[in-house]
């Protein structure tokens, strides 16, 4: 990652001063949130209960940049959607975020789905997407030949692309670091105490110390509702919906250069298969809805869900090896729509509801809630200092990576010094990952950092390489503290 350009960032409050406003929740929204609001003469902080930025919802995300074709037309998510694909586009191309324009394909197996194909072709013009054009079965085998046998016809949605959600994330947390919110890991809230001194503060009780602020924005995913209920509400309720899917081996990429969707119907949203902007091939997810808000461990009958889908959709697919599976929680809530509402009296704005739209929607979330939080009584003046936005190592597969590139080699030989054989990662790149602004401080976080250890070998081959990287900048002041095996193994 670059180094910083422009003026220095504003030198923020300590947590004992108070915070303007404290965002709680470091994935992508709550990321984006801070960033945009802290283009203005506000004082920020950005409250994460882990230990890394984007170690929840947003880590597990399908990583589609979508258009908002089929959001429901006039919802705010439809708005949030089309808004925020058009900016994460353009910042995307700003910071080196990965992203392959590869468009999609809605696939009809039946005649269900076949009929409901010009309803969708409707609805994506009413959501202000024209682009979109219904396909015989031919023209639907011709651009994806490796379907299996059955295809009635096709809606085509040229302007779906792939996308890296761990380098949106930290691209948007660095970013906010930058232009200087104050990042505090490690900080899950337990209690919320209101004002009783008359200074307009609430104060976060967390265990890793009171944070105050004058405003409380909740980005806080999976944990929404009951930080909700600290402040006194009780309107919804997440229902953790986990999401199940395999990651096939490069080798495999060959056969599908489109994402395939399916055509919702009565029986729900079904499965995809999708290229990656890592080189992979991606079939998923299930949709469980669950109890247990920390249960991303894969199931038996998700896997058998998955095979009978790739059988049918795709069979040589299936032929190809599975190099990881992996499960996701959305954070589903009984409620049609985003639920971003403002409680003046309290100073406390939630931000909930946010499915995995909320990867594309993200950045016009932020401008939303800047809205609707001056419109509450904050006053926002918008900087003129601001730092230039942080040029992202680029870990995807469309661009030339450390070790293709000869000039950098040659500048620095660490970038070609090849650790995880399997994602070609490089010395270089871990270094740097321990020794940026937010810097890995755990194997996890290294992975979504570089894809080392997330090849066919699961770390099994270089593990111990990349652990003893890791322990070698931990002990010069960077992240990376944990060893490969507490989290491996």
């Amino acid at each position: 990652m670059s180094n910083t350009t422009g003026p220095d960032p504003v030198p923020a409050p300590t947590p004992d001063d108070g915070y303007d406003v404290v965002v709680i929740g470091g994935g992508i929204v709550g990321a984006a949130i801070a960033r945009e609001l802290a283009g203005h003469e506000v004082s920020v902080a950005l409250v994460e209960a882990r230990s890394d930025i984007g170690d929840g919802t947003s880590k597990a995300n399908t990583a589609i940049l979508h258009t908002g074709f089929d959001a429901t037309p006039g919802t705010l998510e439809s708005r949030m959607v089309a808004r925020g694909y058009e900016l994460l586009s353009r910042y995307a191309t700003e910071t080196g975020i990965p992203v392959e324009h590869t468009g999609a394909i809605l696939v009809a197996w039946n005649d269900e789905e076949l009929a409901a194909l010009p309803g969708l072709k409707d609805k994506a013009e009413r959501n202000g997407y024209q682009e979109s054009a219904l396909i015989g079965a031919d023209e639907v085998y011709r651009l994806v030949p490796a379907l299996g046998d059955g295809v009635l016809g096709g809606l085509t949605v040229p302007g779906e692309s792939i996308i890296c959600t761990w380098t949106t994330n930290l691209a948007l947390a660095t970013d906010a670091e930058r232009r200087g919110v104050t990042v505090l890991l490690d900080h899950p809230v337990t209690e919320v105490t209101a004002d009783t001194s008359g200074d307009g503060f609430t104060t976060l009780r967390t265990e890793g110390g009171d944070v105050r602020g004058r405003w409380i924005v909740n980005a806080a995913g999976l944990g929404a509702d009951h930080l909700d209920r600290l402040f006194g509400h009780d309107r919804f309720t997440v229902t953790p919906r986990r999401g199940e899917l395999f990651v096939f081996d490069k080798l495999a990429r060959d056969l599908v250069n489109k994402i395939v969707l399916p055509v919702p119907t009565s029986r729900g949203k079904g499965v995809l298969v999708s290229p990656t902007v890592y080189g992979n091939v991606m079939l998923g997810p299930t949709s469980e809805d669950l109890t247990d808000r920390t249960a991303t461990g894969t199931s038996e009958d998700g896997f058998d869900f998955l095979l009978t889908k790739g059988a049918a959709l795709m069979p040589r697919l299936l032929e190809e090896e599975v190099t990881a599976t992996y499960a996701g929680l959305r954070a589903a809530i009984n409620h049609p729509d985003y639920l971003i509402e403002a409680d003046r009296d309290r100073h406390y704005l939630l931000v909930g509801g946010i499915r995995s739209t909320g990867l594309t929607a993200g950045m016009a979330i932020a401008e939303y809630v800047r809205d609707v939080l001056a419109d509450a009584g904050l006053v926002l003046k918008e900087r003129e200092d601001l730092p230039d936005p942080p040029r992202m190592p680029n870990i995807g597969e469309a661009g030339t990576r450390p070790y293709q590139d000869a000039a950098r080699i040659a500048a620095d030989p660490a970038y070609g010094e090849i650790v995880c054989f399997c994602e070609r990662v490089t010395a270089g790149e871990i270094r740097d990952a321990c020794h940026t602004e937010l810097p890995a401080r755990t194997p996890e976080g290294l992975r979504r950092r570089t894809r080392a250890m997330n090849g066919r070998c699961q770390g099994f081959f270089c593990g111990s390489a990349v652990e003893q990287l890791m322990n070698d900048h931990s002990t010069t002041g960077g992240g990376c503290a944990r060893t490969c095996h507490e989290v491996t193994h």
